[in-house]
This record gives structure tokens, sequence and C-alpha cells, in this order.
């Protein structure tokens, strides 16, 4: 029974994996990347209550990747994306930190007198380190959970309009809020306040901040968005996978029925 539905929702990924689009994975996957590679800087602000790191700048574009993913392919689907991409991730910060390991000069490090500091820094940058690596694969990895099942739950409230701007709209505010919030604060709160002397008060200040950032970019690119789900659905993108998965509802609802 165990090998049968391992082997069923195997099948089912290989089928959604082949019917979203090639880019859309590419960049989501990327953003992820670039994410956790960036948040190993923090942004000078002029204020001792709130804190900031660079990975603000390239966050906002995975959750705008989950929102669409949500919306056309659903609360799985974008999770099971999610998943992969985490998955990539590690496996090249795992090539970063072998390549850290490896003998050699940084063409940045060429600064007389101090070549052996910015070089050992570099290869610390790069190569990573474990508590950065785990708090961000950890926090993001709860607040894409978060993100797709309240923007999938958010959306079944539109009832007679689901596909309307209204409804993506209110969706991909309110899990992109949700999401960042979750995201940021697991990730303060593990890594900042532990490793980088962060107080609580800015672990939360920057929760906050990161989460109304995020917002303003959702204000900026909420139409593209919708844009790309309509077309999506216009031009059945992801048919193979969608007929897939309503087969398999109806046959749960129909065990379900007859329990």
């Amino acid at each position: 029974m165990l090998k049968q539905k391992i082997k069923k929702e195997w099948h089912e990924f290989q089928v959604l994996l082949k019917t979203v689009p090639t880019l859309v994975v590419v960049l989501f996957i990327l953003s992820v990347f670039s994410m956790n590679l960036l948040a190993n800087k923090s942004i000078s602000i002029p204020v001792d209550w709130l804190a900031l790191d660079c990975g603000i700048i390239v966050s906002w574009f995975a959750f705008f990747t989950m929102d669409i993913l949500t919306k056309h392919f659903g609360p799985k689907a974008a999770t099971e994306i999610t998943v992969l991409a985490i998955i990539v991730n590690l496996f090249f910060c795992l090539l970063l930190f072998l390549a850290s390991l490896i003998l050699g000069v940084w063409g940045e490090s060429y600064v007389e007198g101090s070549e052996e500091i910015i070089n050992g820094a570099l290869d610390k940058t790069f190569g990573g380190t474990w508590y950065v690596v785990l708090g961000s694969t950890a926090a993001f990895l709860a607040s894409a959970i978060v993100n797709n099942l309240s923007n999938f739950g958010v959306g079944k409230l539109f009832k007679k309009n689901p596909d309307g701007l209204a409804a993506y709209v209110l969706r991909a505010y309110v899990s992109t809020a949700i999401g960042q919030f979750v995201d940021n604060l697991i990730f303060a709160l593990v890594v900042s306040h532990f490793f980088f002397g962060w107080s609580i008060v800015q672990c939360v200040t920057c929760a906050v901040t990161g989460m109304l950032v995020e917002l303003l970019c959702e204000g900026i690119f909420f139409y593209p968005g919708f844009y790309i789900t309509r077309r999506w659905k216009k031009n059945r993108v992801g048919e193979e996978y969608l007929n897939l998965r309503k087969g398999e509802l109806q046959n749960e609802s129909s065990d379900n029925g007859n329990e």
C-alpha cells in the first residue's frame, strides 16, 4: 500500500514538472538560491531597533512565484516545487562549500597587506555557515507551506468569481503578508538572534519591515501575476497535471464515501 502511494506521488510529481513552465521553475530556484546567499549580508540602518539583510531584495520573487503556482496548480504543487528548489539550493550550497575548501585566491582579494584576510572572508561567505543554511532552509520551508495554504484558503472564500482580479489580489496580499512574516521571524530568531546578536525587538521589527517591503512589491507586481495566471488558464497550461489531480481527488472522495 505504501509502495503504491509513493509510486503514485512520484508519477504525479513527474507530470507536474513536465507541465509547469520551465522558465518559472528555473527563476524560482535562482531566487531561492540568491536569497539565501544574500542573507549573509546585513543592511546598515541608522536606527538600532531595526535590522535587515540583503535577502529581502529578491525574496519577493519567490513569494510571487509561489502565489501564481498556488493559484493555477494548487498548494500541493506549489509546495512540491518549493521543496525541489530547497533541495537544489542545498546541493549548490554544498558545491560552494567544497569550492571554499579548495586552495586558491579570489580575484577580489588582491589588496596589498590584506590578501589572506579578504580571501578567507570570501571563502566563508560563499562557502556558507551551517546555521545560516539551516536557518534559511527551515524558515523558507515553513513560510512556503503557510503561504501556499493561506493563499488557497483565501481563494476558497470567493465563490462567485474566484478567478477575478479582486480574488487574486486578496489571496496574494494575505498569503504574502503571513508567509513573509513567518519567514523573516523564524530566520531572525534562529540565526540573527543567536549568532549575530540581534535583540528580540530587532527580530520582530525585521519580520514586520520585511513583510511591508514584500507587500510593496506585491503592489507593483500583482497585475503581472494575475495576467500570468489568466494566460495559463486560457492556454490550458498544466492541463495534464490538473486533470490527474482532479481524478485523484474524485477517487479519494469516492473512497471516503464508501467507508
